[in-house]
């Protein structure tokens, strides 16, 4: 029987699902997570306690564990976990990525670096030494980078996930605002008040989401979602995804492209991939440039998709539910055959099923504690929902972005086309009463 290693930190939602998929292929789980389990000590050698914010150090726990218990693949269920396993699976001789290239993907700066040497579209973007000891130089770095680009302008941290801690500014007092929020923002999640600032210049147009897996350097997109709620900011809450996409043909296939591209300039070879790609809307006069043109400011590509992002994991939350493949296939048991090499002779990955899927990811409006919901069974019995589910219990605190990062809770639904799931997942969000306090 094969045997996997599933890294599961305690605050991801990954976990039910990787595991659900390894008991649907019949596979041996072992258990690695950041915090001692209740029954460890009745798992034996099916629980790996591992510090995942030590990335070295736990691969090297990974190979020792693996001398005495053989491992079948590593696979890393979110983003903490991902250096982790391709670490270890590098030792291993394992399935996995470069541990340069999934670095990469963890560090915006490294990412951007990468993208720009390899001629893939992404916005200009300016990196800005950041000091606690002279926040009004930091200040000023900002806006001086800001000014380079051209208003608007997004600011964000290099190393945290999501849109945690992302900020647009619109001018020089906005932008200092926004200098000032960020750092503190990075200062309260652990990382060092004297890390580097990522400016980039906003870019205004619809965004989607690409998700796929990487076969031997070889992308195959499972599947691309619509964002039809405007991402403008100030804050960037993510909220409605809804698959398939309704771009068109030459336009879908562009972005695809784009990913592909992205993927093999970052080095990505194997696993999961989770992409955010913006549409521009262009001005009036705007000279379009071929691929293989840069522009003064480095940017390359001006008229097509810009790479946002590129993650080497899964779709994030529980946003998975939203996704079935052909024969009820899971996206996890996909990552999880690939991780064994299971799929290696089965040809393409099977096609999502018929039909449209959404998900919306419920907003939190302020901060405070959660005092409850209510609404929730006159939102699943919309038609179209399939599930609603609340993600934090009553009487925990809850944080609204730009310093939260997790999500009150998710409602999915599923329908004939795009239009019937968006209505149904924003008739089911209205009928909920979210109570903070």
């Amino acid at each position: 029987m094969p045997r996997v290693l599933l890294l599961l930190p305690t605050s991801t939602y990954r976990a039910s699902e990787f595991l659900a998929a390894a008991a649907q292929l019949g596979v041996d789980v072992v258990t690695g997570s950041d915090a001692p389990q209740a029954l460890a000590g009745v798992m034996g050698d099916h629980f790996l306690e591992l510090d995942l914010d030590d990335p070295e150090r736990a691969a090297s726990v990974v190979v020792a564990f693996a001398r005495r218990i053989p491992l079948d693949a590593v696979v890393a269920v979110d983003d903490r976990g991902a250096l982790v396993a391709a670490l270890a699976s590098q030792r291993l001789g394992l399935v996995h990525n470069s541990p340069e290239s999934v670095a990469a993907t963890r560090d915006k700066s490294a990412m951007r670096r990468m993208l720009d040497r390899g001629r893939v579209a992404q916005p200009p973007w300016r990196l800005v030494a950041a000091s606690r000891e002279h926040p009004d130089a930091t200040d000023d770095k900002v806006v001086a980078a800001a000014r380079s680009l051209g208003y608007p302008v997004v600011v964000k941290p290099c190393t945290l996930s999501g849109s945690t801690g992302v900020v647009r500014a619109d001018d020089d007092a906005s932008a200092r605002i926004a200098s000032r929020q960020v750092r503190s923002i990075m200062v309260a999640t652990g990382v060092d008040a004297d890390s580097p600032l990522l400016v980039e210049r906003f870019v205004p147009g619809p965004e989607l989401a690409v998700d796929g897996i990487v076969r031997s350097g070889a992308l195959e997109v499972l599947a691309v979602f619509d964002k039809p709620d405007p991402l403008d900011g100030p804050y960037f809450e993510e909220t409605i995804y809804v698959t398939p996409s309704r771009l068109e043909g030459g336009d879908l296939a562009a972005v695809g492209d784009l990913v592909a591209a992205a993927v093999r300039a970052l080095g990505l070879v194997d696993g999961p991939v989770h992409a955010e790609v913006r549409l521009p809307h262009l001005a009036p006069g705007t000279v379009c440039r071929s691929p293989d043109e840069t522009a003064a400011d480095g940017a390359a590509g001006a008229c097509g998709p810009v790479v946002i992002e590129v993650a080497a994991r899964t779709i994030g939350g529980r946003c998975s539910h939203a996704l079935t493949f052909a024969n009820g296939t899971s996206l996890e048991q996909l990552v999880v055959r690939h991780a064994l090499g299971l799929d290696a002779d089965t040809g393409p990955l099977p096609p999502l099923e018929q039909g449209a899927s959404g998900v919306m990811m419920l907003p939190i409006p302020r901060s405070g504690t959660l005092e409850g919901v209510a609404g929730l069974d006159d939102a699943r019995a919309v038609p179209h929902v399939t599930s609603v589910e609340i993600a934090i219990s009553r009487g925990r605190p809850v944080q609204a972005l730009p310093e939260g990062g997790r999500y009150l809770g998710f409602v999915f639904a599923r329908a004939d086309t795009p239009e019937e799931v968006e209505r149904a997942l924003r008739l089911a969000h209205g009928m909920l009463d979210v109570r903070i306090v």
